[in-house]
C-alpha cells in the first residue's frame, strides 16, 4: 500500500541520500553519526536532517547522535527496501542495454528479471544474462516473477503503448525514460519521468546566462 499522507518527493529523495552515507558509515566503522554529519555529506542543513526524519517518527539521542547501523535499516524499510524487488525493463535498445548492466540497482535491492522488445532480430538473445522477451509475454512473465516495477526505455512514439501494456500486466510503478508525457489510468499506479534532454538543457540553460 501506498502511503497514506504526503510526503514531500524531496523528501523522498534526500532519504536515498542519506541511506548511502549511513552505509558507507557503517562499513568504514563509524557506530555513531551526528545529523550535522549526514547534512554535511549530502548538501542539506542539520535542520533538513531532522525534519525529513520527523516525518516518520523519533531517531536517534538528543547530544549524541543516530547509530548508522539502525538509522540505515529504518530508512530502507520506509523506502520498502526491506525486500527484492523484481524490474521488467521495456527496451532493449542502447538504453535498455546499459540500465540492465547498471549495477546500482542489484546494490540497492533491484533485480531486472525481464527485458522486452518487439523487434525479431533481438527477441531470444541475452542482455547481462537475461533473455529478450516479445512484449506480448509481458503480462505473463510479470505474473511468474512477481513484478509491480517497470522501466520504460523505448523512443517516443511507443511509450504510450507500453505504458497500456504495462498497466494490463498489473505493474503498479513505472518510470518512463521516453521524452513525452504518457497518461496512466488506475488506482496505486505511480510514474516517474527521467528526460535526460531536459536535465542538459536545463544546465545549459544557467549556463549560457553566466557567459
Amino acid at each position: 500500500m501506498f502511503k497514506k499522507f504526503k510526503i514531500p518527493d524531496a523528501t523522498i529523495g534526500r532519504l536515498s541520500l542519506y541511506s548511502r552515507y549511513l552505509k558507507e558509515a557503517d562499513e568504514k566503522g563509524i557506530d555513531t553519526v551526528s545529523s550535522q554529519q549526514i547534512a554535511k555529506a549530502t548538501g542539506v542543513t542539520p535542520a533538513q536532517v531532522r525534519k525529513d526524519l520527523a516525518y516518520f517518527g523519533e531517531f536517534g539521542t538528543r547530544g549524541v547522535g543516530y547509530n548508522s547501523r539502525e538509522l540505515y535499516n529504518y530508512i530502507m524499510k520506509i523506502l520498502g527496501l526491506g525486500r527484492r524487488w523484481p524490474v521488467a525493463i521495456v527496451g532493449a535498445g542502447n538504453l535498455g542495454r546499459a540500465l540492465s548492466q547498471y549495477k546500482g540497482f542489484s546494490e540497492r535491492g533491484f533485480d531486472i528479471a525481464c527485458i522486452f522488445d518487439t523487434d525479431p532480430s533481438k527477441i531470444g538473445k541475452k542482455l547481462a544474462g537475461i533473455e529478450i522477451c516479445h512484449i506480448d509475454l509481458l503480462g505473463e512473465k510479470a505474473r511468474i516473477h512477481n513484478i509491480e516495477l517497470g522501466i520504460i526505455a523505448v523512443p517516443a512514439s511507443a511509450a504510450q503503448e507500453v505504458a497500456d501494456k504495462l498497466l494490463e500486466a498489473g505493474i503498479r510503478g513505472i518510470i518512463n525514460f521516453a521524452p513525452v508525457n504518457i497518461n496512466i489510468t488506475g488506482d496505486n499506479v505511480m510514474l516517474r519521468r527521467v528526460d535526460l534532454a531536459a536535465q542538459l538543457e536545463y544546465l545549459t540553460y544557467y549556463l549560457e546566462d553566466t557567459r
